[in-house]
C-alpha cells in the first residue's frame, strides 16, 4: 500500500495540524469527500459551525428512542423498520421466547447486534451462543431462529442484495483491532443435534423483495449432519475490539470500522483512553461529511460528545450540513476532566441518502436539532 505525498493549500490563520493544536478561539470542521477516505479541507471559524439558533426544513439532525418502538409480531422478517435506503435496512426486534418457525432473509445478509438479552441462535450451520454486546453475520437465505434465556432486543441491519465482508486494516496489519481468531462460528454440537426432529412440522418465514413467504417442511430443516467451506454464521462481541489508539491524535470514525457491506460500513466505539496530548482534540472534530448519511445506536455508557443520550437511543445525521460535539462535550472536553471514554456504540455510515421509517418518526425527540444551540458571545 503507498500513496504520493500532497501539500495542502493553506489561506489565513490554520493549525499546523488537523485536529490539533488549534488557533486561539478557533473552531476546526472538516469538509471532506467519500466519509474520511477522500480530500479533506480544515476551516477554522470564530464560531461553532453548529451555533445555529433556529432551523428550518427538512433536512436536519434526528433524535429518536428504540426503546418507545412498539412490538409488532414474532417474526424478525417484519421487525419494525427504523430506516433504510436501496443498500441497507436497519430494524429493531424484541423476542422473548423460542422461535417455534425459522427466519430466512432472501434480499441480502444480516447482521444482528445484541443489545440486551443471551440465548442460542440455530441455523443451518449449527448451533451458537449469545450475549449482550454481540455481532452475530447471517449470509443471505440461512435458515435460523433464536432461543433467548433472557429477553432479547437486537438491532438488524440487512445488507440489500449484498454481503458483509471485512475491513481492510493497512500498515496494521490482519490482527489489529481484533483478531480474526475470535470470531466464533456455529457448530454442529450435541445441542443442535437434541434439536433435530424429522416427525415434527416446521414453517420458514421467508422474506423475498420485501414480501413474505411461508414454506412448509414435514421435517425440521436444520438436519445438517457436517458443513465445510469458509462461509458460515459467526459471532464478534465488543469486547473482543482492541480499538487503533492515538494520544497525540483524534482518530476519525472510519479507523473503527468493523464491517463493510455495498454501499455502507458499520463502526464499532468501544471504551478506551481519551487523547493525553495537550494540543490534541479530546472529542470528535466538528465535520461535514458531505457524501455520508452517519447514524448512530448507543447501547451502554455515556457517550462522551452528545448530551442527554442514554442507551437504546438513535441519532441521525443526515449529509449536508455540518455537526460535532455538543457544547458541554466540546467544553468537557478542553478541561480534558475525563481521562477514558466508557461509551459502547455501533455506527452506520451509509454512501445513499436514508429515508426514516414510521417506528422512528413516531418516537422521536422533536427538539434534537436546537440542542447544539449557545447563546451569543457578547450575550
Amino acid at each position: 500500500m503507498r500513496k504520493w505525498f500532497s501539500f495542502p493549500l493553506k489561506e489565513g490563520v490554520t493549525s499546523h495540524q488537523a485536529h490539533c493544536d488549534l488557533p486561539e478561539g478557533t473552531f476546526e470542521r472538516e469538509c471532506g469527500k467519500e466519509g474520511f477516505f477522500g480530500p479533506a479541507t480544515h476551516m477554522y471559524h470564530q464560531h461553532a459551525p453548529t451555533g445555529w439558533s433556529e432551523w428550518e426544513g427538512d433536512l436536519r439532525p434526528h433524535a429518536f428512542d428504540t426503546n418507545k418502538v412498539e412490538e409488532v409480531g414474532d417474526n424478525p422478517m417484519a421487525a419494525p423498520l427504523l430506516m433504510s435506503n436501496p443498500n441497507v435496512k436497519v430494524r429493531l426486534w424484541r423476542c422473548n421466547t423460542a422461535m417455534k418457525y425459522l427466519a430466512r432473509n432472501g434480499d441480502g445478509d444480516d447482521c444482528l447486534f445484541i443489545h440486551e438479552g443471551s440465548g442460542s441462535l440455530y441455523c443451518d450451520y449449527g448451533h451458537l451462543s449469545f450475549t449482550d454486546g454481540d455481532y452475530i453475520i447471517i449470509p443471505r437465505s440461512t435458515n435460523w431462529r433464536i432461543e433467548p434465556d433472557a429477553p432479547v432486543t437486537m438491532l438488524m441491519i440487512e445488507a440489500t442484495h449484498g454481503s458483509y465482508l471485512n475491513s481492510d486494516r493497512g500498515i496494521v496489519g490482519e490482527h489489529a483491532i481484533f483478531d480474526p481468531a475470535m470470531l466464533e462460528h456455529a457448530a454442529i454440537d450435541e445441542r443442535f443435534i437434541a434439536q433435530q426432529s424429522n416427525t415434527e412440522t416446521w414453517q420458514v418465514l421467508l422474506k423475498s423483495r420485501d414480501s413474505m413467504n411461508r414454506i412448509t417442511y414435514p421435517f425440521n430443516p436444520l438436519d445438517a449432519v457436517g458443513w465445510k467451506g469458509n462461509l458460515t454464521v459467526f459471532r464478534l462481541n465488543w469486547r473482543d475490539i482492541r480499538p487503533l489508539m492515538s494520544h497525540r491524535y483524534h482518530l476519525p470514525p472510519s479507523a473503527h470500522t468493523t464491517f463493510v457491506a455495498n454501499g455502507f460500513v458499520i463502526c464499532t466505539f468501544v471504551p478506551r483512553p481519551i487523547e493525553s496530548d495537550p494540543g490534541a482534540l479530546k472529542v470528535p472534530f466538528y465535520h461535514n461529511n458531505d457524501d455520508y448519511d452517519e447514524v448512530i445506536f448507543y447501547h451502554r455508557g455515556e457517550f462522551f460528545s452528545r448530551d442527554n443520550i442514554h442507551p437504546g437511543m438513535v441519532t441521525h445525521h443526515p449529509c449536508g450540513f455540518p455537526h460535532g460535539p455538543h457544547p458541554k462535550a466540546f467544553a468537557a472536553g478542553k478541561k480534558h476532566a475525563k481521562k477514558e471514554t466508557d461509551e459502547v456504540a455501533v455506527m452506520i455510515d451509509t454512501r445513499m441518502p436514508l429515508d426514516m421509517a414510521d417506528a422512528a418518526k413516531q418516537t422521536e425527540l422533536d427538539d434534537y436539532v436546537l440542542s447544539w444551540r449557545t447563546p451569543p458571545r457578547n450575550a
